[in-house]
């Protein structure tokens, strides 16, 4: 039997202030070619199908179309939900689906939800996880002592009745970690350093599988065993991910205890790449590649480029992002900021912010205009402003000063 890994998709996602929906439909297509070409049995969908609670359109439309071909194709799916989908949403129509050959769990509701199919060597069981909270399980298991995500897991696991003896498969939305913790990417780097030591599970829960299929973790790799794997994003969705080299995991189950696990590289419609140096270098004909591929840029100039933006988009009309790594820049990161705010008037923290970065100082005018920011922001109270307006005279007296 053969079984296709794919998680993360977050379809509805955006990269800056560019739609990712034509590059997520030619993933899916370069996806459902792969199914056909390996002539795979069954899709494994582990969670974060879409990026928000409540998807787009365009976002439905592309589940839509996708489900509807492996449905038409004869070839089953096995979906969970994520931490960033609604389970109330992807669960609808689950009852009708299961004709087609779509099965999915979003809900927890004590137990995994169990599917089994068969091959030429015999049943295989396929275990469904949707992302579950320890506090979740608690509500079914009281009397269990569950004080984290792991005690959570093997209680669900435990309480399941898997036959291990069987062939097994696992599809779940966690935090899982080997000897060491997963590399992140993105957003998911950022919750991953939130949850702290609670939400951590380790690789052992699933040990008596005979593949695990993970979804939670952008970037593509194995986690304590080759065949406890996470799939990854199929698109780079984030900066951190610009090294991963995407791809989905095809596994083959043979006999009990015989897994094979191909990956499949994936090559999107417009690939995400970060380029450095000084805007000549960059800009120069001979170093000029790929002009449609998202674009972060990095400038190593001393001095702030004008209009940069509009420079690389002429260009590279899929910049999405420019920062500066530059002399200025690493004084800034040298800083304690905890120094430097004590016992500081704000429009002075402002005054050295623009020192430090462009070079030179600050005009009143500009600092009249980065105190009224401010005080909309609510960074400062309206008497800290009335007091700045006292001592240095409203933007029009500085501008007039200046003249003069």
């Amino acid at each position: 039997m053969k079984l296709l890994h794919l998680g993360d998709l977050h379809l509805g996602r955006s990269l800056g202030e560019f739609d990712l929906t034509r590059d997520q439909s030619y993933i899916l297509d370069q996806v459902l070619d792969i199914i056909h070409k390996k002539k795979v049995d069954a899709v494994l969908m582990a969670g974060d199908i879409y990026d928000k609670a409540i998807p787009s359109e365009a976002a439905v439309n592309l589940l839509d179309d996708f489900l509807k071909k492996l449905s038409e194709a004869g070839i089953k799916t096995y979906l969970i939900s994520g931490n960033h989908d609604s389970d109330d949403r992807l669960q609808f129509g689950s009852s009708l689906f299961e004709s087609g050959g779509i099965f999915i769990a979003s809900r927890f509701d004590g137990t995994m939800k169990k599917y089994t199919v068969t091959d030429d060597k015999g049943e295989v069981n396929i275990y469904l996880l949707p992302f579950v909270k320890a506090s979740q399980v608690k509500h079914f298991y009281p009397d269990a002592k569950i004080e984290n995500y792991e005690d959570a897991l093997r209680v669900i696991i435990d309480n399941s009745g898997v036959d291990y003896s069987q062939r097994n498969v696992c599809v779940a939305h966690q935090f899982v970690a080997g000897n060491e913790d997963p590399v992140t990417a993105g957003s998911e780097t950022m919750a991953v350093q939130n949850v702290g030591l609670v939400e951590k599970v380790g690789y052992g829960v699933f040990e008596g599988f005979d593949y695990t299929a993970l979804g939670h973790i952008h970037s593509p790799q194995r986690i304590g065993a080759d065949n406890i794997r996470y799939s990854g994003s199929p698109l780079k969705y984030s900066l951190s991910e610009v090294n991963n080299d995407k791809s989905v995991p095809v596994i083959t189950l043979g006999k009990k205890g015989e897994t094979e696990i191909e990956l499949v590289p994936l090559k999107p419609l417009r690939d995400l790449r970060h380029i450095k140096g000084t805007r000549k270098q960059l800009l120069d004909p001979k170093n000029i590649t790929d002009t449609q591929d998202f674009i972060y840029v990095t400038l190593t100039e001393e001095s702030i480029v004008n209009d940069a933006m509009g420079i690389f988009q002429a260009t590279y009309p899929n910049t999405i992002k420019i920062d500066y790594e530059n002399s200025h820049t690493r004084d800034l990161e040298q800083v304690d900021v905890a120094d430097i705010a004590r016992n500081r008037k704000f429009s002075e923290l402002i005054a050295d912010f623009y020192s430090q970065v462009f070079g030179c100082d600050i005009t009143e005018e500009e600092r009249q205009l980065m105190m009224e920011v401010a005080l909309e922001a609510g960074a400062i109270n309206e008497s800290e402003f009335l007091q700045y307006r006292e001592e240095n005279g409203s933007g029009e007296e500085a501008k007039a000063d200046e003249t003069n």
